[in-house]
């Protein structure tokens, strides 16, 4: 098991259960998956970008990156159907966990400018999602071989039932929150 999985085990669930008033361990909040998207709009024009992009977000996540392709044609966009547009992957599990690891603890503090995460960027069911406008915050990206920065997508999908316990479980995991927007 990776770190971050071994300290929600050991140590993140009981408190959790605690600060939210849980009866049984099995209701405490956890992290199902986390989806990183990458749409590339230049990518209709040059596949090779969409390639790059798959590339960079393979070796962001440590796990096979998929091409997105549109489902349907529209003209004005000069769009067809079944063309690819961006990357996204799917992260569970073992990989999930050190994703958000190295999220949390080294790209984040990357960020220029940074005043914490939006504490509003919740849908409602516990999901929590984020753009990054520089993917090259990530220390596998080799800024030199970089031809274009790109911004992400990042959506965190959480068991929680509600927006509340969600922020207290992603807190939990050291999430970087702006104080005065949670207020």
């Amino acid at each position: 098991m990776s770190r971050l999985q071994n300290i929600y085990n050991d140590e993140i669930k009981k408190t959790l259960q605690s600060k939210l008033g849980l009866k049984n361990i099995f209701e405490v909040p956890k992290i199902e998956k986390i989806i990183l998207n990458m749409g590339i709009g230049e990518g209709k024009e040059d596949s090779k970008l969409i390639d790059k992009a798959v590339e960079d977000l393979t070796l962001i996540s440590g796990q096979k990156a998929v091409k997105t392709k549109s489902k349907k044609a529209i003209s004005g966009f000069k769009i067809r159907e079944g063309m690819a547009l961006g990357a996204k992957v799917t992260l569970r599990n073992k990989i999930m966990y050190e994703f958000l690891d190295r999220l949390v603890n080294i790209a984040i503090p990357r960020i220029r400018d940074f005043r914490g995460l939006n504490a509003k960027s919740f849908d409602g069911k516990g999901n929590f999602s984020m753009g990054i406008k520089e993917h090259v915050i990530f220390p596998e990206i080799n800024f030199d071989k970089v031809e274009k920065i790109r911004g992400m997508d990042i959506t965190i999908c959480t068991s929680a039932k509600n927006n509340n316990e969600a922020l207290e479980l992603l807190k939990s995991f050291n999430m970087p929150f702006n104080i005065n927007q949670i207020n």
